[in-house]
């Protein structure tokens, strides 16, 4: 099955998440041997595109709160070189931030060639948070989709490969998570009213991300809706969507740069 097709939004197609079921596993069955495989593989890719330098891949992750952001980079992240991937998690803008146009300090944050970025939140909070709490206003950020759209192309044109997740979660499993966590120790002590009270916004939420998936999905740099309740769910089709992506840019390594032949060894 080509998991790819079925997650993806179709660039303006209509979105209604209501339609897309977050408990849905394709037929996929749970073998997490074959994931530990593909995780290992992952590993292999990140050191031949850090070798190669042709390219970068910029991985954007946005969900509700307790969507599993945290979690899917732990989880599809573990075989990956530290030394070439980089994580940025995007809270309110700075007064130096907020000193420059929105896009500033996301492109400070683009990885170079030959990186895995990763983005835990992005902007789009700049039409998602900024939209819900009006924070500004419509003819503000109703711009943002075509500016966005601009952005990542500019990108993907100079050899950054952008996937994006949306980690689709029920708000009845936000429930179940945001309660384990209240009882776990160590993890409790991140809660804060802000993450409970965003809950009164669940529907307006749901409103703005279709607007995201449905304008911001491109031939260039589409969107992936991944049904999230199920976390092995979402961590391996995660990482097989980041592995085909990375497949697809036929990475090589360089030639070495001395001639190895007349290399004496003392």
């Amino acid at each position: 099955m080509d998991i790819a097709k079925h997650l993806m939004v179709k660039p303006g197609s209509k979105v209604r998440l209501k339609d897309r079921d977050p408990e849905d596993t394709f037929g996929i069955k749970r073998n997490d041997k074959a994931h530990q495989k593909t995780i290992g593989r992952l590993g292999e890719l990140q050191h031949l595109l850090y070798a190669d330098k042709r390219y970068a891949l910029l991985i954007v992750l946005q969900a509700l709160d307790a969507g599993g952001k945290d979690g899917t980079i732990r989880a599809v992240m573990s075989g990956v070189n530290p030394q070439g991937c980089d994580v940025h998690a995007f809270k309110a803008p700075s007064s130096v931030e907020l000193s420059h146009d929105y896009l500033w300090r996301i492109h400070q944050a683009v990885p170079p060639l030959g990186n895995i970025g990763i983005f835990n939140r992005s902007h789009y909070e700049d039409v998602l948070i900024v939209r819900v709490h009006r924070l500004a206003p419509a003819e503000v950020w109703e711009k943002r989709y075509r500016q966005i759209n601009e952005f990542e192309r500019t990108l993907t044109e100079n050899g950054v490969t952008i996937l994006k997740f949306f980690l689709h979660i029920s708000k009845e499993e936000q429930k179940r998570r945001f309660e384990a966590r209240m009882q776990d120790v160590t993890r409790n002590w991140k809660l804060s009213l802000p993450d409970f009270e965003e809950r009164q916004h669940w529907d307006v939420y749901q409103e703005a991300y279709q607007d995201v998936l449905r304008k911001c999905s491109t031939e260039r740099a589409p969107w992936y809706i991944i049904p999230a309740d199920r976390k092995w769910l979402r961590n391996y089709v995660v990482a097989e969507l980041i592995v085909q992506a990375l497949d697809a840019m036929k990475l090589k390594y360089p030639a070495p740069t001395v001639d190895i032949s007349k290399v004496v060894l003392a």
